[in-house]
């Protein structure tokens, strides 16, 4: 029998969980499928997230053909016999999947079916395409990005599959309960995939009761997708108060506070949280009291997602105590609510001309750009200048901290330079 994960796959654009700001009403796959205007895309996300089940739903939704072929595995035979059904059959949708290592021979033979409209490609990766994927591929698709799933769109698709008598688990009386299900919700972080592979191992190794039930409760979760819950909670609150503690033991520099809740989330293999978490806090606590910790972070983090658990906890504990012993500033976090709050909530104003593009024809005409002091051509670099629209030229978002030498300078030159325009 083929995988839950596998039989499942949606059918039809209605039946995909989340992605609705790509297949929900009105948004753009839903009114291509609508239209029966189809183009060839590239999808790309974190494994598990939908790539596949939006082209499967496309196909089905369409009525079309719909073969799939690995860009890694797969040999231009392969691609060729797509190419021929196509000619039979009119129109076929042809995912492949790993397309940012389609081979420049394999390339240059589907170039043309795309453009005759034989073939609509789906492709599907997880790496950034405008990086990875061929401009001459890039330029006859367009790009959208497939995002992780939320809990909520996980738990909709794991209730699916339990009711489902035909594809899912519904004729095998199957019962989660309810933190077994929180737990498989979120320690699979979004991938949909590795939820519900879980959930079949779970059921297959879990014998019925006397009543031809089955129930799958938490330690079962635990030892089918391979992470401890935090804390055994109904309602999984645990879960965010150990985050909220991570966070806070950083701000408060308390080394031992925080190296101990990363632990616990390191215990329950929680990588992409830490790392997620450790970025906010570097940006948010730190930041311009010491930004070369910041920059450090980055790296640190960038080292864990390439090395993976158990591994990853070496750079993240470098991380943390740095993070932990060096001077905090919310200056820059601060600031940017601060602006933001205008932006919301007072009159903005029109851009000052000279400030606006003036490269193109007729700019001149318009004012646009006239009378800008290019501050390269005054000593210091530096003019005097306004930049603000007029009801905010007198706006201060930055309150810069002594709590560093880095930006005591920051101040020292911010107040200067403030001096200077007050003049």
């Amino acid at each position: 029998m083929k995988p839950l994960a596998y039989r499942m796959r949606p059918t039809k654009i209605e039946e995909i969980v989340g992605q609705q700001h790509l297949v929900g009403q009105g948004k753009i796959l839903a009114r291509m499928v609508q239209a029966k205007r189809l183009s060839s895309m590239i999808l790309y996300g974190p494994p598990g997230t939908g790539k596949t089940s939006i082209a499967s739903a496309i196909a089905g939704s369409t009525k079309y053909a719909f073969r799939m072929l690995n860009a890694a595995t797969d040999s231009k035979k392969e691609l060729e016999q797509v190419v021929e059904e196509a000619k039979f059959s009119g129109t076929v949708i042809l995912l492949l999947d790993e397309i940012h290592r389609l081979t420049k021979p394999k390339q240059d033979f589907l170039l043309p079916h795309l453009e005759n409209g034989r073939i609509i490609l789906i492709g599907a990766t997880t790496e950034n395409p405008y990086i990875t994927i061929n401009p001459a591929i890039r330029s006859r698709t367009q790009i959208f990005e497939v995002r992780p799933l939320n809990e909520d769109d996980l738990k909709e698709a794991i209730k699916r599959a339990l009711s489902d008598k035909e594809n899912g688990l519904g004729a095998q009386n199957v019962t989660l309960t309810p933190e077994a299900m929180l737990h498989l919700t979120r320690a699979t972080h979004g991938d949909l995939r590795s939820a519900l592979n879980g959930l079949e191992l779970a059921v297959l190794s879990t014998l019925p009761d006397k009543t031809g039930n089955i129930t799958i409760d938490l330690k079962t979760i635990e030892e089918c997708v391979q992470k401890k819950a935090l804390v055994h909670d109904k309602d999984g609150d645990a879960h965010y108060d150990v985050i909220s503690a991570f966070q806070k033991s950083i701000r408060g520099s308390d080394v031992d506070a925080a190296l101990h809740y990363m632990a616990r989330l390191i215990e329950a293999g929680d990588l992409p949280t830490i790392m997620r978490r450790l970025l906010t806090i570097a940006y948010e606590d730190i930041g311009l009291a010491n930004p070369s910790a910041t920059a450090r972070c980055v790296q640190a983090v960038t080292a864990a997602e390439k090395l993976g658990l158990p591994e990853a906890r070496i750079p993240l504990a470098n991380a943390v105590i740095e993070l932990c012993l060096s001077p905090k500033s919310n200056s820059a976090i601060l600031a940017i609510d601060h602006a933001l709050s205008d932006l919301n909530n007072k009159k903005l104003g029109e851009i000052p001309s000279y400030l606006r593009d003036a490269h193109y024809q007729g700019a001149k005409e318009l004012g646009r750009g006239l009378d800008y002091k290019y501050p390269h051509d005054y000593p210091h670099g530096w003019v005097k200048q306004q930049y603000l629209p007029d009801p905010l030229k007198a706006a201060h978002y930055y309150e810069p901290k002594d709590s560093s030498r880095y930006e005591k300078a920051l101040k020292d030159q911010y107040e200067r330079l403030n001096k200077f325009k007050n003049d």
